[in-house]
Protein backbone atom coordinates (compact mmCIF):
# COMPACT_ATOMS: atom_id res chain seq x y z
CA UNK A 1 0.00 0.00 0.00
CA UNK A 2 1.44 3.75 -0.50
CA UNK A 3 2.04 5.97 1.56
CA UNK A 4 -0.39 8.14 -0.14
CA UNK A 5 -3.38 6.02 0.47
CA UNK A 6 -2.55 5.22 3.80
CA UNK A 7 -2.61 9.41 4.43
CA UNK A 8 -5.57 9.39 2.45
CA UNK A 9 -6.86 6.77 4.97
CA UNK A 10 -6.25 8.79 8.01
CA UNK A 11 -6.00 12.52 6.98
CA UNK A 12 -9.55 13.59 9.07
CA UNK A 13 -11.26 13.16 12.32
CA UNK A 14 -14.47 12.49 10.21
CA UNK A 15 -12.43 9.68 8.14
CA UNK A 16 -11.25 7.52 11.20
CA UNK A 17 -14.73 7.86 12.85
CA UNK A 18 -16.22 6.47 9.58
CA UNK A 19 -13.27 4.34 9.20
CA UNK A 20 -14.28 2.91 13.07
CA UNK A 21 -18.19 2.62 12.14
CA UNK A 22 -17.64 0.98 9.05
CA UNK A 23 -14.98 -1.63 10.25
CA UNK A 24 -16.03 -2.77 12.94
CA UNK A 25 -19.90 -3.18 11.75
CA UNK A 26 -19.12 -4.00 8.32
CA UNK A 27 -22.50 -6.41 8.07
CA UNK A 28 -24.57 -2.42 8.24
CA UNK A 29 -25.27 -0.12 5.60
CA UNK A 30 -25.87 3.43 6.46
CA UNK A 31 -26.75 6.32 5.12
CA UNK A 32 -25.75 10.22 5.08
CA UNK A 33 -28.08 11.29 7.71
CA UNK A 34 -27.73 8.47 9.57
CA UNK A 35 -23.78 8.74 9.87
CA UNK A 36 -24.54 12.42 11.10
CA UNK A 37 -26.78 11.52 13.54
CA UNK A 38 -24.03 8.76 15.12
CA UNK A 39 -21.09 10.49 14.40
CA UNK A 40 -21.85 13.65 15.56
CA UNK A 41 -20.58 15.42 12.49
CA UNK A 42 -21.34 18.36 9.90
CA UNK A 43 -23.50 16.54 6.71
CA UNK A 44 -20.83 18.04 3.99
CA UNK A 45 -17.66 16.37 6.28
CA UNK A 46 -19.62 13.20 6.05
CA UNK A 47 -20.41 13.82 2.46
CA UNK A 48 -17.14 14.41 1.64
CA UNK A 49 -15.11 11.24 3.70
CA UNK A 50 -17.83 9.19 2.22
CA UNK A 51 -16.29 9.91 -1.62
CA UNK A 52 -12.71 9.70 -0.45
CA UNK A 53 -13.60 6.43 0.75
CA UNK A 54 -15.87 5.50 -2.48
CA UNK A 55 -12.46 6.19 -4.51
CA UNK A 56 -9.86 4.26 -2.33
CA UNK A 57 -12.63 1.29 -3.01
CA UNK A 58 -13.21 1.16 0.88
CA UNK A 59 -16.74 1.85 0.56
CA UNK A 60 -19.23 1.04 -1.45
CA UNK A 61 -22.64 3.30 -2.37
CA UNK A 62 -26.06 1.61 -3.47
CA UNK A 63 -29.58 2.77 -3.47
CA UNK A 64 -32.40 1.72 -1.78
CA UNK A 65 -36.47 3.42 -1.19
CA UNK A 66 -34.85 6.70 -2.58
CA UNK A 67 -31.83 6.18 -0.07
CA UNK A 68 -28.41 6.18 -0.92
CA UNK A 69 -26.40 3.30 1.77
CA UNK A 70 -23.12 3.08 2.16
CA UNK A 71 -21.47 -0.01 2.87
CA UNK A 72 -17.64 -1.31 3.57
CA UNK A 73 -16.44 -3.45 0.41
CA UNK A 74 -14.88 -6.77 2.76
CA UNK A 75 -13.13 -7.45 -0.44
CA UNK A 76 -10.94 -4.23 -0.04
CA UNK A 77 -7.18 -5.69 -0.51
CA UNK A 78 -6.63 -4.40 3.44
CA UNK A 79 -10.31 -4.83 5.12
CA UNK A 80 -8.88 -7.55 7.37
CA UNK A 81 -5.87 -5.58 8.54
CA UNK A 82 -7.70 -2.68 9.21
CA UNK A 83 -10.39 -4.31 10.77
CA UNK A 84 -7.71 -6.12 13.37
CA UNK A 85 -6.14 -2.39 13.90
CA UNK A 86 -9.16 -0.44 14.65
CA UNK A 87 -10.77 -3.42 16.78
CA UNK A 88 -7.74 -3.06 18.86
CA UNK A 89 -7.68 0.70 18.72
CA UNK A 90 -11.28 0.68 20.36
CA UNK A 91 -10.61 -1.80 22.86
CA UNK A 92 -7.43 -0.57 24.16
CA UNK A 93 -8.34 3.75 23.82
CA UNK A 94 -12.62 3.10 24.58
CA UNK A 95 -13.33 5.00 27.89
CA UNK A 96 -16.11 2.42 27.64
CA UNK A 97 -14.03 -0.05 28.30
CA UNK A 98 -12.03 1.28 30.57
CA UNK A 99 -15.63 2.34 32.76
CA UNK A 100 -16.68 -1.09 32.06
CA UNK A 101 -13.29 -2.30 33.83
CA UNK A 102 -14.25 -0.06 36.83
CA UNK A 103 -17.73 -1.00 37.33
CA UNK A 104 -18.13 -2.83 41.26
CA UNK A 105 -19.04 -6.27 41.00
CA UNK A 106 -17.00 -7.01 37.43
CA UNK A 107 -15.02 -10.11 37.83
CA UNK A 108 -14.25 -11.05 34.14
CA UNK A 109 -14.54 -8.69 31.05
CA UNK A 110 -13.44 -10.52 27.89
CA UNK A 111 -13.38 -8.47 24.61
CA UNK A 112 -14.57 -10.82 21.23
CA UNK A 113 -16.41 -10.51 17.80
CA UNK A 114 -16.18 -6.71 17.19
CA UNK A 115 -13.96 -6.18 19.16
CA UNK A 116 -11.34 -8.21 18.11
CA UNK A 117 -12.33 -8.70 14.40
CA UNK A 118 -13.33 -12.06 15.24
CA UNK A 119 -16.59 -14.33 13.94
CA UNK A 120 -18.15 -14.70 17.74
CA UNK A 121 -21.45 -15.22 19.27
CA UNK A 122 -21.45 -12.39 21.53
CA UNK A 123 -18.30 -9.25 21.56
CA UNK A 124 -17.85 -8.66 25.04
CA UNK A 125 -18.76 -11.45 27.94
CA UNK A 126 -18.92 -10.16 31.33
CA UNK A 127 -19.23 -12.53 34.81
CA UNK A 128 -20.26 -10.79 37.74
CA UNK A 129 -23.72 -9.03 39.63
CA UNK A 130 -24.07 -5.99 37.35
CA UNK A 131 -27.15 -5.03 36.20
CA UNK A 132 -28.14 -4.95 32.13
CA UNK A 133 -28.92 -1.52 32.20
CA UNK A 134 -25.38 -0.55 33.69
CA UNK A 135 -23.99 -2.09 30.57
CA UNK A 136 -26.28 -0.89 27.92
CA UNK A 137 -25.75 2.35 29.12
CA UNK A 138 -22.56 2.65 29.18
CA UNK A 139 -22.51 0.79 25.85
CA UNK A 140 -24.93 3.60 24.19
CA UNK A 141 -22.27 6.66 25.14
CA UNK A 142 -19.92 5.60 22.48
CA UNK A 143 -21.56 5.00 18.71
CA UNK A 144 -19.59 2.51 17.53
CA UNK A 145 -20.72 0.05 20.24
CA UNK A 146 -24.26 0.41 20.01
CA UNK A 147 -24.88 -2.68 18.05
CA UNK A 148 -22.52 -4.62 20.83
CA UNK A 149 -23.38 -7.97 21.49
CA UNK A 150 -22.76 -9.31 25.29
CA UNK A 151 -23.39 -11.69 27.89
CA UNK A 152 -23.83 -11.35 31.25
CA UNK A 153 -23.00 -14.36 33.93
CA UNK A 154 -23.33 -14.38 37.59
CA UNK A 155 -20.06 -16.01 38.89
CA UNK A 156 -21.56 -19.15 39.73
CA UNK A 157 -23.01 -19.88 37.19
CA UNK A 158 -19.96 -19.04 34.45
CA UNK A 159 -17.79 -21.36 37.22
CA UNK A 160 -20.21 -24.09 36.91
CA UNK A 161 -20.89 -24.08 33.08
CA UNK A 162 -17.22 -24.29 32.82
CA UNK A 163 -16.83 -27.19 34.98
CA UNK A 164 -19.56 -28.66 32.49
CA UNK A 165 -17.07 -27.92 29.70
CA UNK A 166 -20.23 -25.69 28.14
CA UNK A 167 -19.42 -25.14 24.78
CA UNK A 168 -20.23 -21.37 24.74
CA UNK A 169 -18.28 -20.55 27.71
CA UNK A 170 -15.19 -22.65 26.52
CA UNK A 171 -15.00 -21.39 22.87
CA UNK A 172 -15.20 -18.43 24.13
CA UNK A 173 -12.55 -18.19 26.56
CA UNK A 174 -9.92 -20.37 24.71
CA UNK A 175 -9.74 -18.41 21.53
CA UNK A 176 -6.48 -16.91 21.51
CA UNK A 177 -7.76 -13.51 19.26
CA UNK A 178 -9.88 -12.80 22.07
CA UNK A 179 -8.71 -10.79 24.84
CA UNK A 180 -9.23 -10.73 28.46
CA UNK A 181 -9.46 -7.04 29.89
CA UNK A 182 -10.48 -7.75 33.31
CA UNK A 183 -9.89 -10.87 35.71
CA UNK A 184 -10.28 -11.75 39.37
CA UNK A 185 -11.50 -14.90 38.70
CA UNK A 186 -8.19 -16.69 37.51
CA UNK A 187 -7.77 -18.99 40.36
CA UNK A 188 -11.88 -20.32 40.37
CA UNK A 189 -11.46 -20.30 36.09
CA UNK A 190 -8.49 -22.30 36.74
CA UNK A 191 -10.19 -25.00 39.82
CA UNK A 192 -13.94 -25.40 37.23
CA UNK A 193 -11.70 -26.10 34.45
CA UNK A 194 -9.42 -29.10 36.42
CA UNK A 195 -12.20 -31.06 37.61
Amino acid sequence: MSSVTLKALFSSQTRVKLLSTFLLHPEQEYFIRELTRLLGEQINSIRRELENLRRIGLVRSRHKNRKKYYHVDMTFPLFVELRSMFSKEVQTESPVIASLKNIPGIQLLLLAGSFMGTESKVDLLIVGSVKKEVIEALLLQEPSLKNVKYSIFPEADFLYRLSLKDRFIHEILNDPRHMVVHNTLQKQIEEATAK
